[in-house]
């Protein structure tokens, strides 16, 4: 599925900030060129691990609870996009057909994927948000003090291409 302005991405993992034991989720594209780190929530990181492993719960969790109303009302989730980055902080949509209408729902991007793992759709990032992404990492890089508990995004994207999919605690 094409999307104009948008680039085809799958969570290739998740991990933990080394610093902050913040939770990542890794985006990468099909060849593996690029990557987009993604720092969510416990919960959400929970949500998706538990998708990951095929652990199903005895009771629906909330994006559960949430693709089971989508499909008893006869929609389907088309794809989600991550859609900007303004702040420092990620948007996402939902892109949803219910019947005849298509239906876009914003969204944090870690709700998002969290859907489209259990829905098995696409995601897809806006290259605006990679080329974004990018310009912020240099940003953080230029303004970085000699404090050397830091890590920039640049590092990340560093440490990121030099870790193997084993490193992962939780791989597509």
């Amino acid at each position: 599925m094409d999307r104009e302005g948008f680039i085809e991405m799958k969570v290739g993992g998740l991990t933990l900030d080394p610093v902050t034991k913040t939770p990542i989720v890794i985006l990468k594209d099909a060849e593996n060129k690029l990557n987009l780190p993604i720092w969510i929530g416990l919960m959400e990181a929970t949500s998706m691990a538990t998708e990951l492993e095929g652990i199903k719960m005895a009771r629906p969790m909330t994006h559960d609870l949430l693709h089971n109303t989508i499909k008893e009302v006869g929609g389907k989730v088309e794809a989600i996009e991550v859609t900007n980055l303004q702040d420092n902080t990620y948007y996402a949509a939902i892109r949803l057909k219910v019947g005849e209408r298509d239906i876009v729902i914003d969204s944090r991007p870690s709700d998002a994927i969290s859907l489209a793992l259990r829905t098995k759709s696409p995601i897809f990032v806006a290259a605006q948000v990679l080329e974004s992404s990018s310009v912020l990492q240099q940003k953080e890089d230029s303004e970085e003090e000699a404090d050397l508990s830091s890590v920039s995004r640049d590092k990340w994207a560093e440490i990121l291409e030099k870790m193997s999919p084993d490193d992962f605690k939780y791989k597509m």
